[in-house]
Parts: C-alpha cells; structure tokens; sequence
C-alpha cells in the first residue's frame, strides 16, 4: 500500500468570483491521504499563481516514494516537508502530518502544537467585485454577519460606488476592502478619504505585490490598518513589510507551505508588531478548518471559503449568527468527510 494518495476536487463556486486577477465559477482542489486515512492534508491555490498540478503531484509522489518514517513530533514536520516544490504542495504534506500526530494522541491541532486555546472570533464574508447594486444586495443577505470584505480593484472606475451601495444596505456592517494589489499608489491614497467616509475598517493589498514602498505610503496616510496580502510569501517578506510600516499581513497556508513555516512567520510578525489576519484560498474545510486552530494568535479572520463553496465534500468549522468562527471538537485538524467528491 502506498503511504500517501492524492485526488483532484473541482470545487463550485456559491456565486461567480471576480477579483482583480479574472473571473472564476470553480476552483481545483487537491486531496492528500496517509495510508488508512492517519491523517489529511489540502493543496490548493488559485490559477493566478502559476502553479501546475503537475509541479504539486511531483512534490507528493516523491514523499510517496520516501522510505523515512514520518515524524512522530511536530518539531520534525517542517524537515521532513523541505523547501523544495510549490507551497500548496508542501502545505498538503505538512497539514497531512499535523494531522496525523493530532488524531494519533487524540488531540485538536491547536493543543499538539501547544497554541492558546482558540476563541471564537469574527470572520470576514468577501463579496467578489460586481455591479454596485448587486454587491449590496449580496451585502443585504448577509444580514446579522458582522463583517463583510468587499474585492475591489476592477478596471471600471468604480470601486467607491461599490462601497457606498454595500455600505448604503449594510450600514451596521463592519466593512474590509481588498483590491487584490488592483491600485496604484496613488490612487489607494486618493481613494482613502471616501473608504474612511464609509466607514472602512481595513485595506487589503491595495497596490502591487512587490511594491513594498508602495504599501508603506499607502498605509502612511491611512489611520486604518493596510494589511499585506500578496506581498507576504517568505519571511524576508515579512521584515520588508515591517521596514515599509504596514499594518499586518494575511497570512495563508498555501502561500506560506503549511502550518509549521506559517507559524514562524506569524510569530516574527508579532515580534515586528506587525498585526495578523488568518486568511484562506478558495479552499476546502481541511484547509480552512486547520488555519482556524491558530485564532488564539490572530487579530482578524478571513476564514470565509466554506461559505463561498457549494459542494465543499468536508465539514470542519461552522460559523455563529455573526459570523464568528467555531472549531469542531475532533482530534487533528477535525475535518470529516460529507459527501462523494
């Protein structure tokens, strides 16, 4: 038997998503299987970054192939993965053995890696860019959620009337913006007056990935939060970031390669005063659920992908009224399987 197995899922998509890279009605995800289901993991990353599946499958078919037994302490995980090969691929591998040695000692994830106990917090509901009418009658639904993201940065020109609609239907809401790097500098600033009118709480990743100048100026003249999104990668992305004077970073798993480099780089943001907000990718619960076992770390959450998805074949974490996020009581990650992929 072959000590680890992966499988395609096209997931669909609860409504088109438009974001300033293009638009999407399904994404690919990747299951990964330890031999007798010891363990699950999920590679997963959006087509804008490049990443084949065959650069992914390469990665896990050469762990298969691996005589080393697996690690038995989360300390060995991060070795055992390497840097080598596409992040969401060594993410994959990496949530597979969390997992692994979290139902093996009959422990959640958070308590095998020795976090605080997660709190139930807040997450964000992300509209994708639409018409101005239609994203406030998307906003109107998502009545009693506390915190809505809109994704601006499209190339019409109208990106406040966007908020003001969204704004105008959900004026209890706290609202996030995100243009997915979709600005130039100094039209983030030029915009800020009008998102602060309407009440902006945070901005996302305003400008290009690699300008990191260019962040700092926003932020500069933002008294709201500019957290980096794109721009955080690496952990020599992080100190770039600190050193422009950002707010945060959102930090992903499948950008980042999993739990344990996530949790290096989450740790040197906190030392960099840095603010954090646990993120995802169109991804499925095994992904989502297992980022949410670091809530006792965060400041915001955008932990909202198993309600963007229609036919996510796992339960994990569930969501209050409010939108607050809430862990399942199951050893490992605690993702269960609910219907045929």
């Amino acid at each position: 038997m072959t000590r680890l197995s992966w499988e395609p899922i096209t997931l669909h998509l609860r409504t088109p998503f438009r974001i300033s890279h293009g638009t999407s009605e399904t994404r690919r995800a990747h299951w990964l299987r330890l031999a007798g289901d010891e363990g699950w993991g999920e590679g997963t990353i959006p087509p804008y970054y490049g990443i084949s599946d065959e650069a992914m499958a390469a990665v896990w078919a050469a762990a298969a192939g691996r005589a080393d037994p697996f690690p038995d302490d989360p300390a060995g995980i991060h070795a055992w993965v390497g840097d080598a090969g596409p992040a969401p691929a060594r993410a994959a591998l990496d949530l597979a053995l969390h997992d692994r040695l979290g139902r093996l000692s009959g422990r959640p994830l958070h308590a095998l890696l020795g976090l605080p106990t997660p709190r139930p917090l807040l997450t964000s509901f992300t509209l994708a860019i639409d018409e101005p009418a239609e994203m406030a009658r998307q906003a109107a639904e998502l009545a009693g959620r506390a915190v809505i993201k809109l994704k601006l940065g499209g190339s019409d020109g109208r990106d406040m009337e966007r908020v003001a609609a969204v704004r105008a239907a959900r004026p209890d809401a706290t609202l996030y913006v995100d243009a997915n790097a979709g600005w130039l500098p100094d039209d983030a600033i030029r915009h800020i007056e009008t998102l602060l009118s309407h009440g902006v709480a945070l901005v996302e990743q305003p400008v290009a990935k690699g300008d990191y100048a260019g962040m700092g100026r926003v932020q500069a003249a933002c008294p709201v939060p500019v957290v980096a999104d794109e721009s955080v990668q690496t952990m020599a992305d992080v100190g770039r970031l600190a050193e422009a004077g950002v707010g945060g970073i959102n930090l992903k798993l499948m950008k980042v390669g999993g739990l344990a480099p996530g949790l290096a780089i989450l740790r040197r943001a906190r030392e960099l005063g840095l603010g954090v907000m646990l993120g995802c990718m169109v991804e499925t619960a095994i992904g989502v659920t297992a980022m949410a076992h670091l809530m006792g770390l965060a400041d915001w959450l955008d932990l909202d992908a198993p309600w963007l998805v229609a036919n996510d074949p796992f339960d994990g974490l569930t969501y209050d009224a409010a939108g607050r996020v809430l862990l399942p009581d199951q050893p490992g990650i605690g993702a269960i399987r609910r219907m045929p992929v």
